[in-house]
């Protein structure tokens, strides 16, 4: 879930131009082959959708994609204030 949530994150800060899967891993500190295997599973999911631009395959973050990551940081500081590990 925080792999997830990291790449919700970063695709969240991306914009509406979306961004690429080799900034995906830079930022969140993830193999390329991770974070094509995971983006898949959220676009799957309805929480990032990609899109192909002029030369690039980049995604963005859905609505739905950001509601959830509102909800997935708010069980984060929870989980946080109570010193769990998760």
């Amino acid at each position: 879930m925080g792999i997830m949530g990291d790449i919700l994150d970063v695709t969240a800060n991306g914009g509406r131009e979306g961004i690429i899967v080799s900034a995906i891993s830079r930022k969140a500190n993830l193999s390329h082959y991770a974070v094509l295997d995971k983006c898949e599973k959220l676009v799957d999911a309805g929480l990032v959708e990609s899109v192909k631009n002029d030369r690039n395959r980049v995604f963005q973050i859905t609505e739905k994609g950001l509601g959830f990551f509102q909800e997935f940081k708010r069980f984060q500081s929870l989980v946080e204030s109570m010193n769990l590990r998760y």
